[in-house]
Parts: structure tokens; sequence; C-alpha cells
């Protein structure tokens, strides 16, 4: 459901350490299907129940990290309107032709005031999900393949001045807040949650002082007991697993943070509420953050915290 014309979130684009082992961890543990590799060396990948070419492309470089993190918007259209609605803002933009991605539209791509690159897109190839648009089963043998999610869900990313960011978020993109967690002061946000849809959160934002941090990718599966088996799947493939399995406070999601081989952390998660623009944001406060963050245990472990890439 678009609000603003804005789908969903996209694609994430992420910089591995070394691309056979990652190729592997997101093949085979993750279960994702490879869809494609391109002349820069980019591997594609999409999650079995989504029907566009690619969620996550991953590329070989000497740190780990993101390059890059998009959202559908719903037409050709809506790409023109926001990317001139962000020029006149004050935000600069680039225009991507058709085809630098493999399967993927013109995009426009700008810079956010936590450092990261956002990116816009309203065409991308739909090559299904191994079941026919008549008549189709409940499933395909590919979403028992590895943890199989679903979906790419949504991202958390670490930045400076994300007041900024809310405040470009919600008058040029269309999003709302759906929680927040409120530092001492009362007045300032440690960390936002946004949403474009009806879901708890498309994108979050949390307070730090280096920018265009990765603090994850999450993807989404169908049940608690989804979770759970990919909790024994982590451990049957040695897979660092940073907390969980547990459930958050913040968008009462059930989860397991994990990291894949070049220390890019990872969620699969499961649950969260639907929401609506009109539904008051939730505060948390400082005094009850960790049972925000990790209900069950009620803190905050300093991996969490400080572990970005």
């Amino acid at each position: 459901m678009a609000m603003n014309g804005v789908l969903r979130p996209g694609h994430a684009a992420l910089r591995v350490l070394d691309l056979k082992e990652s190729m592997h961890f997101y093949g085979n543990v993750l279960g994702l299907q490879e869809t494609g590799r391109d002349k820069q060396g980019r591997v594609y990948y999409k999650a079995w129940d989504e029907r566009d070419h690619n969620s996550l492309v991953i590329r070989q470089a000497d740190r780990a990290g993101i390059d890059f993190f998009a959202f559908k918007v719903d037409s050709p259209k809506t790409l023109e309107k926001l990317d001139s609605d962000l020029r006149a803002y004050g935000v600069p933009t680039e225009r991507i032709p058709e085809g630098e991605m493999l399967e993927t539209g013109p995009r426009v791509r700008f810079q956010i005031p936590s450092g990261h690159l956002i990116e816009l897109y309203a065409q991308k190839t739909d090559v299904g999900n191994g079941m026919p648009y008549v008549n189709p089963e409940a499933w395909t043998p590919a979403a028992e393949k590895g943890i199989a999610p679903t979906r790419m869900d949504h991202c958390l990313l670490y930045g400076p001045d994300i007041e900024k960011v809310q405040k470009l978020f919600e008058e040029v993109l269309g999003f709302y807040l759906v929680e927040h967690i409120v530092l001492e002061d009362g007045r300032t946000d440690l960390a936002i949650w946004l949403s474009s849809s009806i879901k708890a959160h498309d994108i979050a934002f949390v307070r730090h002082p280096e920018p265009g941090k990765l603090h994850h990718v999450s993807f989404l599966l169908d049940s608690w007991e989804k979770v759970l088996r990919a909790a024994d799947l982590m451990s049957m493939n040695r897979v660092s697993i940073d907390i969980g399995p547990t459930r958050h406070g913040v968008t009462r999601g059930t989860t397991i943070y994990a990291f894949d081989p070049s220390g890019n952390r990872f969620e699969t998660f499961c649950g969260g509420y639907q929401t609506y623009p009109d539904c008051q944001p939730i505060k948390w406060t400082m005094d009850e953050v960790g049972a925000g963050v990790f209900y069950h245990e009620r803190k905050l472990n300093e991996r969490f915290l400080a572990v970005v890439t």
C-alpha cells in the first residue's frame, strides 16, 4: 500500500570482504536466490517470495558496509515528481540510468543528512516467485532452502542529524513516525522508526557520530517457528549470533540478530503490528530502552550499540 507514492523498500547494496564466502552465505545459509551477476562484479539476490528481480546486491570491497538503500515508487511519474520535490527541498539528486543495475529502471540517488545514499526507482523486471499467476500452489521448494525469508524488509542505519533525516522523509517522501526513543533530555531522539506503508517500519535510524553506517538489513520470516528454525540453521552453519531469538518492545517483532561473514549485521524477524499515519507515535524513554529494544532481556548488549559497518 503506497500512502504517498513510495511502495516499499526495494534493494540494499552491501559491501563484502570475500565475495565467494558471501555468495555461499547469502545463497545457501540465508537461502536467497541468485538472479544475476554484472560486469562490475556485483551479485544479485532475491528472497523466494519476492517478484522483482533483486532486493540484495553484494560486491567485494576492502571494507564492509552499505553502498545505498532503495525504495520502489508506484510509477515513473511519481519518480519524476519526487526527484523534483527533492531538488526543490534543497537536496541534490543524481540520475542513474536504466540498466546500470541488472533489470532495474532509472534511479534517483541522493544523500541524506545521516550520510547515507538513498535511491528511488519505479521499474524492475518481474521474475516471479516460481509459481504461476494463475492457480498457484501455496509455496515452492525454494521456500525451504536455508533460512528462506519471504522478503528483504527494512534496514536500520546509524548516523548523525536524524532529526533532519526524519523531516526529509516526512515532508518530501511521505513517511511518518511510528516509534521513537527519546534521550534523557526528553526532547532529542536517539532512534526513530519510519514507515511509508502500514508496516511498523520500512526504515529506522539511530543517532551516531559517524555518518553512513549500517546497523542491519532485515529479512522477513512468516512465523515465530521460522525464527527458531533460523536460529538452528545459524548454529549448524556456525553463524555469529549477536542476540536472539527474542522479542522487541519497539514494533513487537520477534527477532534474531547475527553477522554475515564480512561482519555486516543482518536480522531475521517476524511480526510487528500494522499501523497508519493517523496513529500517534509510540515513545520510549531511556529508563526503559532495554525493554524497548530487547523485551525479554530488558537490557542492551554492548555489541548491539557499538558494532556497525
